[in-house]
């Protein structure tokens, strides 16, 4: 009889347990969201510097469920990183600026209103190769 006891307790605390870090991590997961939050308006003095030029994010993955929204300004003659893969896929549109796309092995250069897209564990990158600097889109989705 004791065992029994022991046994229901046991999965009562276990029960409480899973349900209350379900209800945490429901409320934690999801921001509440909002007209004023969920319009975003670009701000320089609001962008974080790199080594490169800014990067500003109008969704990260900590306020979208799904995909993310950055920009970036680069330099002239620089790039955001070496050319690297990952399993997200991405797009990218250039706004200002002349761009080099590096996938696969092959570049093309462009300029703005253009997109270039990166299928899931492809070898890319994208660097400044004009005069001024180099505005874009960075478009990702979020696999947390």
């Amino acid at each position: 009889m004791k065992t029994l006891t022991i046994l229901k307790t046991t999965i009562a605390v276990l029960f409480f347990q899973l349900t209350f870090s379900q209800e945490t991590k429901k409320e934690t997961a999801q921001p509440q969201y909002t007209i004023e939050n969920c319009v975003n308006h670009f701000e320089l003095e609001k962008a974080t510097k790199t080594k490169v030029g800014y990067q500003y994010w109008f969704g990260d993955k900590n306020f979208t469920q799904e995909n993310t929204l950055k920009m970036s300004i680069v330099e002239p003659g620089k790039s955001t990183h070496a050319p690297h893969h990952h399993v997200e896929e991405e797009f990218f549109y250039i706004l200002e600026g002349t761009a080099e796309f590096y996938l696969d092995g092959k570049t093309k250069t462009a300029g703005p209103n253009t997109s270039f897209y990166c299928p899931s564990n492809m070898e890319h990158g994208i660097k400044n190769v004009g005069n001024t600097n180099l505005k874009y889109l960075v478009i990702k989705k979020d696999l947390r």
